[in-house]
């Protein structure tokens, strides 16, 4: 389904009415209770913008939302800063986790901003179907997250100090029941800050059971010389060991693009960066945007990548493993290379679901 297709059925079907309580949590009302919302006091008296946000103490963990029953979160939005005079990499220093009905180890972990793909710790503007990054780094996530007995939303300040001006809102509908085949949302972040040459990196692996691949982000900082996407994903289906069902062809290709992502400028090439429903490519940069102090500017190249796999999803019945190759082409052949990569998968499986590696410490998750 394409996005106005996808935009069209929604119309569609908004005057159809369905049953279901709407609810929203956000600071102004933090348990989402009926009637509850908006009772704080400001400069203006009671109720008139009282508590808009939170603050997230350092080294501490903030329930967001603690839902109970059976419902569906459809839409969730997230704003804060992204540096702090003790730090420069605040979205990669705070953890997002959800848990679903209970369950012990999340089925959602991941840096706050790579979640809404913006890696690298940088803001970048994205304009998907699933998430959408606004001016000024207003996060928006529409990956529908359905749930049986509760759901829970977490986030992990690791950063060096307090963050002021945290602000979320989660929007939920509260249902009688779910069909029998309704799976979990899950998703994981991974890194390798040197990647080893001649070995693919791997985006997911350890899954078991039945679900449905349906999105991958990386953030690809390229380390030698020459072009870096020539590495081919690969998808390994149940029971696949050695050789996948499905590989692709290249790493631009992968994620919709072509020819090194290039235009000519005056006879030079380019990187044009691009944000479509399904497909993008929305960050690139060569430059240090953290610095405060100009002792140089200079960054390795930075990628950042996404694909939605909505109207095109990768079913898998029993397991599911996922990975990518670091090969360059330095113009007249194929070359082993060693990267920088970082990435986010994102699927749907029935539970329960095998537990994630360790995530790495939070400084072993800053940007190169």
């Amino acid at each position: 389904m394409s996005q106005n297709q996808g935009f069209i059925h929604e119309l569609s079907a908004a005057p159809f009415l369905t049953q279901g309580q709407t609810r929203w949590i956000t600071a102004e009302n933090p348990t989402g209770e009926k009637g509850q919302g908006g009772k704080a006091a400001s400069n203006l008296g009671i109720a008139r913008k009282g508590r808009p946000c939170i603050t997230l103490p350092q080294g501490e963990t903030v329930v967001l939302a603690d839902i109970q029953g059976t419902g569906i979160l459809q839409h969730f939005w997230i704003t804060c800063t992204n540096a702090t005079p003790k730090g420069n990499f605040v979205l990669r220093d705070l953890v997002l986790r959800i848990y679903w009905d209970d369950e012990a180890s999340p089925s959602v972990e991941v840096p706050l901003g790579d979640f809404f793909c913006n890696g690298f710790g940088e803001r970048c503007k994205v304009n998907s179907q699933p998430i959408v990054v606004n001016p000024t780094g207003g996060m928006n996530c529409y990956f529908p997250m359905p749930f049986r007995q509760s759901a829970k939303i977490t986030i992990e300040n690791q950063h060096a100090e307090d963050i002021q001006g945290f602000f979320y809102q989660f929007h939920y509908t509260l249902v009688d029941s779910l069909p029998e085949n309704t799976a979990y949302f899950h998703a994981q972040w991974r890194r390798e800050n040197i990647t080893t040459e001649g070995k693919d990196y791997t985006i997911l692996d350890g899954v078991k059971g039945k679900g449905t691949y349906v999105g991958t982000y990386v953030a690809w900082a390229a380390l030698e010389r020459y072009w870096w996407g020539e590495g081919e994903i690969k998808f390994y289906l149940d029971g696949d060991e050695e050789w996948p069902t499905l590989c692709g062809t290249g790493t631009e290709d992968y994620f919709g693009g072509a020819w090194c992502f290039y235009e000519k400028e005056n006879g030079i090439p380019v990187e044009v960066p691009y944000s479509t429903p399904y497909l993008g490519y929305p960050f690139y940069s060569k430059s240090d945007s953290t610095l405060k102090e100009k002792f140089g500017e200079d960054s390795v190249p930075m990628h950042g990548l996404y694909r939605w796999h909505l109207p095109d999803p990768i079913h898998f019945e029993s397991d599911l493993r996922v990975t990518i190759q670091q090969i360059g082409h330095n113009s007249r052949e194929l070359f082993e290379r060693t990267d920088d990569v970082s990435s986010v998968a994102y699927w749907y499986q029935m539970e329960p679901h095998a537990d994630f590696p360790i995530l790495l410490p939070v400084h072993r998750r800053w940007p190169r």
